[in-house]
């Protein structure tokens, strides 16, 4: 008998009133189905493309959705260049000069971040010992998801998160629900959390990748509690970044070139893959009503089974990586200067980011960083700054 397993599936690809492409739980199987066909942005994890001949697709790959379980076809028929392996590899990296911060020792360390999003198990390498709280809003059987790893692993995941240093408080809500009861019980619960914690430890941004209120909301019931949850983690001076048309709602989606992901000026507005959208992300952004931060091409985390550790590549991806790619840069500039209120530090990554010929603004974290170390001595002042004899 084949074993199924169950897979929470859901990523915001918010369009001009956003929508869910996939929402719910399904049954995917764990042994690995032959295909007879791909087709550019397909899923094909846990899949057998040996019967493919694909040596005469070069652009193919880099646009699948794949997993460490896809099986691909021998060496003689794939395309030359990058190995699937290799593109596994290379969409870990969160481009647009993060690892250079990084590197500097700009992690986001000692700042602390919540996400509010599906269930999942603690353990995966890539975010092992990062939750410092969980809390199950009321998931039943749910344990485990596919967005649950996916978010926490692009915020502050070892190799692919942009803050890998923050530490998590994390909120599992049950998916498939159409009540944002659960949504604002889970905010409630870190503003909760929040009270509790010294000063220099306190909360600053919750990274939801949902839309539970207003155009598009993926919820019908109780809409009104998740903007009254907003308003008293505001008033906790908490920063709630979702997917919403409303302030909160300040991120939307890019995708930069998979052979040039550190070069800021090839990435396009919208999502890869169709539909692209690239005009209405492109006047959104353009009025500063958000900065868009890239969504694809990346490598995720995954466990759907507890201790079965793997990763898959995205082809493509929605608003939902974009989210807590932006909430990661944003830990990073509190960690440069933790005076910074919520306002102060949302205002500097609009005034940062690079602005296309089309009036777009791209995400610019090496930029945010040198305007926030800027905004930092510039609030010292000469007269508590060191002077050469």
């Amino acid at each position: 008998m084949t074993r199924k397993k169950k897979v929470l599936m859901g990523v915001l690809t918010a369009t001009g009133v956003a929508s869910l492409v996939v929402c719910g739980i399904y049954l995917l199987s764990r042994n690995t189905a032959r295909v007879s066909i791909a087709r550019a942005f397909d899923d094909v994890r846990f899949k057998d493309l040996r019967s493919l001949d694909l040596s005469s697709r070069q652009d193919l790959p880099d646009t699948l959705w794949f997993n460490e379980k896809t099986v691909w076809p021998k060496a003689s028929r794939m395309p030359s260049g990058r190995s699937p392996k290799i593109l596994l590899s290379e969409g870990m990296n969160p481009g647009l000069g993060v690892r250079e911060l990084h590197r500097q020792g700009i992690t986001g360390k000692g700042v602390s971040v919540a996400i509010l999003d599906l269930p999942m198990y603690l353990d995966h390498p890539e975010f092992r010992g990062k939750v410092v709280a969980y809390y199950d809003t009321g998931c039943g059987s749910q344990e485990s998801s596919m967005h649950g790893p996916s978010v926490t692993s692009l915020l502050v995941g070892t190799n692919c998160g942009t803050a890998p240093d923050a530490h998590v408080y994390y909120a599992a809500k049950p998916g498939g629900s159409v009540d944002a009861m659960y949504d604002a019980k889970a905010l409630d619960w870190v503003v909760e959390q929040n009270s509790r914690l010294p000063a220099g430890e306190k909360i600053r941004i919750v990274s939801v990748s949902a839309i539970p209120s207003g155009p598009g909301a993926m919820r019908t019931k109780n809409t009104n509690m998740w903007d009254e949850a907003c308003a008293r983690a505001e008033s906790a001076g908490i920063m709630v970044l979702d997917g919403t048309r409303t302030s909160r709602g300040f991120a939307g989606p890019c995708w930069y070139d998979p052979n040039d992901p550190e070069n800021i000026a090839k990435c396009t507005p919208g999502y890869r893959g169709p539909p692209m959208k690239v005009s209405e992300w492109s006047e959104r952004s353009e009025r500063s009503e958000c900065v868009l931060a890239p969504c694809a091409p990346r490598t995720i985390a995954e466990e759907y089974e507890k201790g079965e550790f793997s990763y898959h590549y995205c082809g493509t991806g929605g608003l939902s990586f974009s989210i807590p790619y932006g909430a990661g840069v944003l830990a990073m500039g509190w960690q440069v200067n933790p005076r910074l209120t919520p306002d102060e530090i949302k205002r500097l990554l609009f005034e940062s980011a690079y602005v296309r010929p089309d009036g777009a603004k791209i995400i610019n974290p090496q930029e945010f960083i040198r305007m926030v170390k800027k905004a930092s001595a510039a609030r010292e002042g000469p007269q508590n700054r060191a002077h050469p004899d």
